[in-house]
């Protein structure tokens, strides 16, 4: 994986840091094209569960439009070992995923890199790429999604 540099790492923060608003207090995940402009806290147990087929988990955090016009989704998910959440793919937004636990294997458009705990995946709009828990235990990790949303493509299909 290439190193950020202390720009791309302050926009990644910037980034972070801008998701902890929401413009309707006690509500989990904001509309897609809700402006989020009121500063928010949510705790860990607060946030939805999903229950993946894989059988892993995802909690949504938040989605919406931040004031200064870029689209944002915040999400964690929790993958068992030896498992991907989707097959590798490409999207129009960027994404940022911060690895909490566990060992996971990076496919940035066919080249692999293993992240652990600390580390942090930039993955660049139209760039195909996917997740694979290669480790024994599960992995857990936080998306932060910059963007607007497309379709997402799974591996061959598009261009």
């Amino acid at each position: 994986m290439n190193n950020l540099n202390r720009r791309e790492l302050c926009i990644a923060l910037s980034a972070l840091a801008a998701v902890g608003s929401l413009s309707r207090e006690g509500e989990a995940q904001a509309k897609s094209n809700e402006v989020l402009s009121q500063s928010k806290t949510w705790t860990f147990d607060s946030l939805p569960v999903k229950h993946n087929a894989n059988g892993g988990a995802s909690r949504a955090v938040v989605q919406g439009v931040l004031a200064t016009g870029e689209a944002v989704e915040v999400h964690e998910t929790t993958l068992p070992a030896g498992q991907m959440p989707h097959p590798a793919h490409k999207h129009r937004h960027s994404e940022f995923m911060f690895i909490r636990e566990g060992d996971l294997e990076f496919d940035n458009n066919g080249t692999k890199e293993r992240v652990g705990p600390g580390g942090v995946v930039f993955a660049a709009s139209n760039v195909m790429h996917g997740l694979k828990n290669v480790g024994t235990t599960p992995a857990n990790y936080f998306v932060i999604a910059i963007g607007r949303e497309s379709a997402m493509l799974p591996a061959g299909a598009g261009k």
